[in-house]
């Protein structure tokens, strides 16, 4: 026990010079502009209420039907929970991969006379909650209209905070345990070849698993509560007792309906395993992560040699063959050569970071599984109202994405840059150029992405080709719209201190840059909704109308910036 004390209180300055560091940016990004900070927290503020507005308004409509609107609810909340479970544990192992073994500060701690379960213990807590934050502000209004709908007591709000708070320790650990077995394992090629394959297997069996039930049709539409479990018996894995969001879903339902001790059985079941495995992490998991950081930093990728698959031979002897992304940009003879090595220098950035190219998988992965399932339901479409609106939410599903990608991956590209940024602006192709270069590069990137899937949506919907076509131009001048709003903000509002990308994006200016790109997408695809329907006809005044309002708010979005920020590097001083 007094070795235990003696390591905590080891840990204790890192934590408040962490805590303090943490208050001052918060301080600096308050005292460098009042106004933008009054609009982020105004914003923030109208998020939860228009949040709130629509759970409360949903679940209400759901209660309304007697029978089985309670038997849906609760569905939804097991099966919100179950996502919210596998979210927090994949983005639990992006961020700690990063924040344990490509993190600076990491590097730094080891050098000081901590332990290094001393420093796992503090990377841990940071990861979990870097990862976590973001998910309890999205479901907290689905919390509290609940509670609001069920009518129960005041006690209801602070057990239910205490009960996300024992849950998200669970993913947290078990994706740091994850991110350490990357750490140690991820350059044999056994592990690459069993994971590649495990997860190969894994998406295989999600899509068989969620192929829909079809209905007999003699089965009587009477028999409301059989359709219903008819319609849901693929989402009864969310059900299962070995889960813990079974567990706090049991807990908060049971509580809601005043089954005290049952709610009190379910949350010391998952108190106790916070507690077991929490234990394991803060004192056996140290010289794990250490072997992990060691291993880390003696290879030179984190993917090994795949040559052995279409027959090559790995030879010893020191070569430098010019690589495929090289050899294939200089087949375009018409882009000068300045530009493609600049081209290539960020593209190689990029692959290299695990944690960038990873996060885009999962992004448009749930994207590909969200247009996937799409044509379970579009031959149910004959209302023009129902064809108009899944239309236009398919585009902001789309866009949405797009802009987090554009947010999260565009916006610190000039900032990471960093006090390497005299070489490239010493260089002939001057700084203007690198901006241009790095705003077409990641703009024709995200273009050849998105457009393929809004292309495969809206076939899923059974659409006629003349609509592809408008979707299709609508989404690629809302592509490069949100990539000039990154890159012109991520020039004016530069962080050259700081190497992390996350950490770039959480700034003042990322945070203003998440909150134009949402209001650029969801006015857009409001505007567009109202002034140019699917799925009837309409005088083609209104058409024109709101084609140019989107064509205006898209420039004003976009090129606004994107000329600020190009007019700020051509009077930069290197």
């Amino acid at each position: 026990m007094p070795d235990a004390a003696q390591s905590a209180s080891a840990l204790l300055p890192v934590v408040r010079t962490s805590l303090r560091t943490s208050w001052r940016r918060i301080q600096s990004i308050r005292d460098q502009s009042r106004l933008l900070s009054f609009v982020i927290v105004g914003f923030m503020a109208l998020y939860l209420a228009f949040a709130f507005f629509l759970f409360r308004t949903a679940l209400k409509f759901i209660n309304s039907f007697p029978g089985f609107g309670t038997i849906l609810s609760e569905r939804l909340l097991f099966i919100l929970f179950a996502f919210l479970f596998f979210l927090l544990l994949v983005s639990n192992l992006v961020i700690g991969y990063t924040n344990f073994f490509r993190h600076r500060e990491t590097n730094f701690l080891l050098t000081l006379p901590l332990s290094a379960q001393n420093v796992f213990r503090w990377k841990l807590v940071e990861s979990v909650m870097l990862a976590s934050w973001a998910f309890l502000f999205l479901i907290a209004p689905m919390l509290v209209a609940y509670g609001m709908n069920q009518g129960v007591a005041w006690h209801f709000y602070p057990v239910t905070i205490a009960l996300v708070g024992l849950f998200i320790g669970l993913p947290g650990i078990f994706g740091a345990w994850a991110a350490i077995a990357l750490g140690l394992f991820l350059g044999r090629r056994k592990f690459q070849v069993i994971t590649v394959v495990a997860l190969a297997l894994l998406i295989g069996l999600v899509a068989f698993w969620l192929r829909p039930v079809p209905l007999a049709d003699d089965l009587p539409e009477t028999r409301v509560l059989a359709v219903l479990d008819k319609l849901l018996y693929r989402t009864k894995f969310a059900e299962f007792p070995g889960l813990p969001s079974y567990w706090l879903s049991s807990s908060v339902m049971n509580w809601t309906s005043g089954a005290a001790s049952t709610a009190l059985f379910f949350a010391l079941v998952l108190l106790s395993n916070v507690l077991f495995f929490g234990a394991l992490s803060v004192t056996r998991t140290g010289r794990l992560f250490y072997e992990g950081f060691s291993a880390v930093m003696s290879r030179g990728g984190s993917v090994g040699d795949w040559s052995w698959l279409w027959g090559g031979k790995r030879s010893n002897a020191f070569t430098y063959p010019l690589p495929w992304i090289e050899k294939l940009l200089a087949r375009f003879r018409f882009i000068a050569p300045d530009v493609r090595a600049l081209a290539v220098k960020d593209a190689r950035v990029f692959w290299r970071d695990t944690t960038q190219w990873g996060q885009t998988l999962v992004l448009f992965g749930l994207l590909g599984v969200y247009i996937l399932n799409l044509r379970h339901f579009s031959q149910q479409l004959t209302n023009p109202f129902w064809i108009n609106l899944v239309a236009y939410l398919n585009l902001g599903a789309c866009a949405l994405n797009l802009s987090t990608l554009t947010t999260r991956f565009v916006y610190p590209q000039f900032s990471l840059e960093g006090r390497r940024l005299w070489i490239v602006g010493m260089a002939p192709l001057g700084l203007a150029k690198v901006v241009r270069v790095k705003f077409w590069l990641t703009g024709i990137a995200s273009w050849l992405v998105t457009l393929p899937l809004i292309v495969m949506s809206c076939r899923m919907l059974l659409m006629e080709w003349d609509l592809i076509a408008y979707f299709c131009g609508v989404v690629t001048l809302m592509t490069f719209t949100l990539n000039a709003l990154a890159v012109g903000l991520g020039t004016l509002f530069p962080n050259m201190r700081e190497d992390n990308p996350g950490k770039i994006v959480s700034g003042f200016g990322g945070t203003f840059c998440l909150v134009l790109s949402f209001a650029y997408v969801v006015g857009s695809v409001a505007l567009l909704a109202v002034g140019v329907p699917t799925g009837r006809e309409r005088e083609p005044w209104p058409i024109a109308g709101a084609l140019l309002s989107f064509f205006a708010l898209s420039l004003l979005i976009g090129w606004l910036p994107y000329r600020l920020g190009l007019k700020r590097v051509a009077r930069f001083e290197i």
